[in-house]
Formats: C-alpha cells, sequence, structure tokens
C-alpha cells in the first residue's frame, strides 16, 4: 500500500492519495481544494474513486476538478449524502466558502469496502465530527478524517455533531492493533498505539 500525502484548501486539509503500491489506480481521499497542485500530483494516474470522510467543505474543495479529470465516481457515507451538496449543508457558508460537491455516485455504509486494484480499504463508520463520518482502514493504515487527530478528536460542537457518538467511535477505532499507521484529516500522522498512551479522548483499562 503507498499512500501520498498533500495538504491542500485553506484550512490545511490533509488529502491522501492511496494505491495498492504495484502502480494500480488510486483512491483520492478528501480533495480538499487547489485544484491545480492537485491535479499535478495525480498526474495522468487512473482514479477509481474520491472518498470523502464526511461533508465539511474543508474536504472537498476539489472534488469536481478531481471527477472531471479523471473521470472518477464520488463515495460519501449515506448519513453525509445530502450534506455535500449545499453550502449550507456542508457548513462553508457560515466561514464564507461556497464550496459544494455533486451528489454523490455510491453511498457508502459501515463494512463496504472501496477497492483499487490490489488494494482494499475497509468502511468504519465513525459519526461523532459528523453523523456520515468514516474511517478507511486497509493493511495497517487508517485514514481518520476529522474522527481521530494526533492527541485530539475532531469537534463535536458543529451542527450534527455528538460528543457521544464520538466517544464511541474512539472506542471503536481502540480496538485496532497498536501499530496501526494513522492518517489525520489535519496536522501530523499518528499511531493507535500513541494515541492509547496520551490521548484523553481514548478509553482507559
Amino acid at each position: 500500500m503507498n499512500v501520498e500525502r498533500l495538504v491542500l484548501g485553506a484550512l490545511d486539509t490533509n488529502c491522501f492519495l492511496v494505491s495498492d503500491g504495484k502502480g494500480g489506480p488510486l483512491i483520492v481521499v478528501d480533495p480538499a481544494g487547489d485544484d491545480a497542485e492537485l491535479l499535478a500530483a495525480i498526474g495522468t494516474r487512473p482514479v477509481e474513486a474520491v472518498v470523502l470522510t464526511h461533508g465539511h467543505f474543508d474536504h472537498l474543495g476539489a472534488v469536481r476538478s478531481v471527477m472531471t479529470a479523471a473521470g472518477a465516481p464520488l463515495f460519501v457515507h449515506e448519513a453525509d449524502a445530502h450534506a455535500i451538496t449545499s453550502a449550507e449543508g456542508s457548513g462553508g457558508a457560515i466561514f464564507g466558502f461556497d464550496y459544494t460537491a455533486p451528489a454523490a455516485d455510491r453511498l457508502l455504509v459501515d463494512g463496504d469496502v472501496v477497492q483499487a486494484g490490489g488494494l482494499r480499504l475497509a468502511v468504519i463508520h465513525t459519526p461523532g465530527h459528523t453523523p456520515g463520518s468514516i474511517c478507511l482502514f486497509g493493511e495497517g493504515h487508517l485514514m481518520s478524517g476529522d474522527t481521530l487527530f494526533a492527541g485530539s478528536v475532531g469537534r463535536t460542537d458543529f451542527p450534527g455533531g455528538d460528543a457521544r457518538a464520538m466517544q464511541r467511535s474512539i472506542g471503536l477505532l481502540a480496538n485496532l492493533p497498536d501499530e496501526t499507521r494513522v492518517y489525520c484529516g489535519h496536522g501530523p500522522d499518528t499511531t493507535i498505539g500513541r494515541e492509547r498512551r496520551v490521548n484523553p479522548f481514548f478509553p482507559r483499562a
């Protein structure tokens, strides 16, 4: 598995280009903005899917550009599907951003698998930051979106946020192996083992 990170958009969102490491097509996770930079990084490589970890505006600014350039479908969890098509739903309107995405081609649910070449990423539904927040897990790697950060978790005080749901979601992630590499929606990478030691939101034995 190969993971490339780009920091994009007004809020320095992490976008990931993920592949099987054997020349297979890409999965683009959270194409946040800076369209030209992102398209240059993708180059001529095929894109199997564009996946949003949740429906907030700062994770979808370049969705249309990637979909148009690569002819790729858009995947999002069913509970956030309504949010991405309007600036009000995505939260952008509050901050003066009008970013939206087209209606998703595939609505994800917990346990689904997103596949590209030899790569298979399992969908883990992790509500809390938004109702439809997801993580993608495969081969010891976790794309956590804004559910889990290094030393913290995503905010739950935005519309649709739910602190109790976030607590349950972090409990699910705490069951993953310590060596799991976590690629967060903002900020640096971490591991589940590190978060188990230092993250105050992780369950304590």
